[in-house]
């Protein structure tokens, strides 16, 4: 069984409902009969149909739905907008997805095959909003290392946030942290990378670095993060021995956090692409009810499995 399977395997013993609210593209309306059909998740597809849709599944319009009005008055309240501009906003499928998942109609969030990134995290942040203690939104990918199922690492953030500040660090790596306890069912152990192990390099990037593991300490002291590290003293335990022989985190990391997109992004393709690693993600995070984006050429196994994860931070 694949990590993917067992996502789905778990999010099928509890189905949650995921709004897809863009339901103009045939992929969605695919995913949406197979996440129904398999008992993985209650998906509601949101806009006008590209295909037949499968019988027993919630098709919402919002140009026709009565909750636009309310969602709207909501919505104008919030952000204090002119409720006409709110009703505009409200009509079109993806803000209407999102104000379904922040009203509690959906439990979850999954759209990006006709919307790009950014606003899919717009729509987001405007409407569900951000989770207690977080700023922005922030991802991670799940890396799995061929020939050793057991040796699963979460990267973050390796696709939104380009050059955090401190505070920013520590919040994604605590957020990544327990998002990952709790979709891999593991104990979380965090490293926060630099090209510095512990004050072997002096500059202001080392300098980020390990106030944001201060902060990060003080925020979750429940949770093992150490840092600034290099990635051989986070990750290979004969190198944590000599070079930080005092880490609680003695080589076994599982959580790597970038300190900047730069890093991130080429960090986890250079893993994907040399080492053979399966990359599952961008997992978006930070909102206060799961949201997750999907790359405009995602397939329809991609749309499955996203949904499952989504279904899964519902816990």
């Amino acid at each position: 069984m694949t990590l993917i399977d067992g996502f789905i395997r778990r999010a099928s013993a509890n189905p949650r409902r995921v709004v897809l609210p863009e339901a103009g593209d045939p992929r969605m309306i695919e995913a949406a009969g197979r996440l129904a059909g398999g008992g993985i998740a209650i998906p509601i597809l949101v806009g006008e149909p590209a295909a037949p849709v499968p019988n027993g599944i919630e098709v919402v319009s919002p140009d026709s739905d009565g909750r636009v009005e309310r969602y709207a008055e909501a919505y104008a309240e919030e952000r204090q907008v002119k409720l006409g501009i709110a009703r505009r906003l409200l009509r079109k499928p993806l803000m209407f997805g999102a104000m379904m998942a922040s009203a509690g109609v959906a439990d979850a969030m999954v759209a990006g095959v006709s919307n790009p990134t950014a606003q899919v995290i717009s729509a987001a942040g405007l409407c569900v909003g951000y989770a207690e203690g977080v700023s922005q939104a922030s991802s991670y990918f799940v890396m799995v290392v061929p020939g050793d199922p057991d040796r699963v690492l979460v990267f973050a953030d390796c696709a939104v946030v380009v050059d955090p500040s401190a505070r920013e660090l520590a919040e994604i790596a605590v957020i990544t942290a327990r998002n990952a306890a709790k979709l891999l069912d593991v104990e979380a152990r965090v490293a926060m990378l630099s090209f510095s192990t512990r004050g072997s390099a002096s500059h202001a990037r080392v300098d980020k670095v390990a106030e944001a593991t201060r902060i990060a300490r003080a925020m979750a002291p429940g949770i093992a993060i150490d840092g600034e590290l290099q990635v051989d003293a986070a990750i290979v335990e004969s190198v944590a021995a000599k070079k930080c022989p005092d880490s609680a985190l003695a080589g076994r990391a599982n959580v790597l956090v970038f300190p900047d997109l730069d890093s991130g992004n080429m960090g986890y393709k250079l893993v994907q692409r040399l080492a053979g690693a399966a990359a599952i993600g961008p997992v978006m995070q930070g909102f206060r009810k799961p949201v997750n984006d999907l790359s405009r050429g995602a397939s329809v196994d991609d749309i499955v499995a996203v949904s499952a994860i989504a279904a899964l931070q519902c816990e």
